[in-house]
């Protein structure tokens, strides 16, 4: 069993890491249902995924994650570090993320959904959202209209409030 990170120190709590790349999305993951414990989070990335981290929709970074970890914090790019800070120098340049947690979410919704909302829409991400939400309505078109999205819409043209109001509509 697992010990939360909370539970080790009392507040207030900063995490400020240099995460191994092959488990740091993994990790932070991990830590985004307890965010609102900690002050802030520091956190060094490979340049892609901090990049995937800040994205903002209709850029080719938009994607899952950015959604699941704007939706809880604001996600502040810092500084690039080349590889040559580095002994032994990785192949990639780095990048130091601060992830402030939002006092309360971006916008209501259920986390578990917003997961399979995020998951159907970005797991097909080039269809319409009127094909690649089928996995969680046969027929998806009335539950994007009641959101107020064209269902010829793309997941990366969302913002992480319309996937909140799919993900609240996925309960209804």
């Amino acid at each position: 069993m697992a010990t939360a990170i909370a539970d080790l120190v009392p507040a207030p709590r900063k995490i400020v890491a240099n995460l191994p790349y092959n488990i740091a999305t993994a990790l932070l993951l991990r830590w985004l249902p307890d965010i609102a414990a900690f002050e802030s989070l520091t956190l060094l990335f490979q340049k892609e995924v901090a990049q995937r981290l800040a994205a903002a929709p209709r850029t080719h970074a938009y994607g899952r994650l950015s959604v699941m970890v704007q939706w809880r914090s604001a996600v502040r790019l810092l500084f690039d570090i080349t590889p040559r800070a580095f002994v032994p120098p990785p192949k990639v340049t780095s990048t130091l993320v601060q992830l402030t947690p939002r006092s309360t979410p971006l916008a209501p919704c259920d986390a578990a959904a917003l997961e399979r909302v995020t998951s159907g829409a970005f797991g097909q991400r080039r269809k319409m959202l009127r094909q690649s939400l089928k996995s969680i309505w046969p027929d998806p078109d009335p539950h994007l209209r009641a959101c107020g999205i064209v269902p010829t819409a793309r997941a990366e043209e969302l913002s992480v409030e319309e996937f909140c109001a799919l993900a609240r509509e996925s309960l209804a």
